[in-house]
């Protein structure tokens, strides 16, 4: 039994060494096109968050008015 766990730790040993010691290869390089579609997607993403911050303010701005008129009322 203790030779069976032995042998075990001395595989983990091995493989977490090995695994330590291993290098990914470098990305291969964006082409222009790559990259132009890249950034034309951040655009797209930036422009449709900026639209549903203003949605949501125009909102709270539409709840604001609503209400306003009941919380500046008197405190019963």
């Amino acid at each position: 039994m203790k030779t069976i766990l032995a042998a075990l730790v001395a595989g983990l040993a091995a493989g977490v060494i090995a695994a330590s010691h291993a290098k990914l290869p470098a990305p291969a390089p964006k082409s222009d096109a790559e990259k132009k579609a890249e950034a034309d997607k951040a655009t797209a993403a930036k422009d449709k968050d900026a639209k549903d911050l203003a949605k949501a303010q125009d909102k709270a701005v539409a709840n604001y008015k609503r209400h306003a008129a009941s919380m500046s009322g008197k405190k019963k």
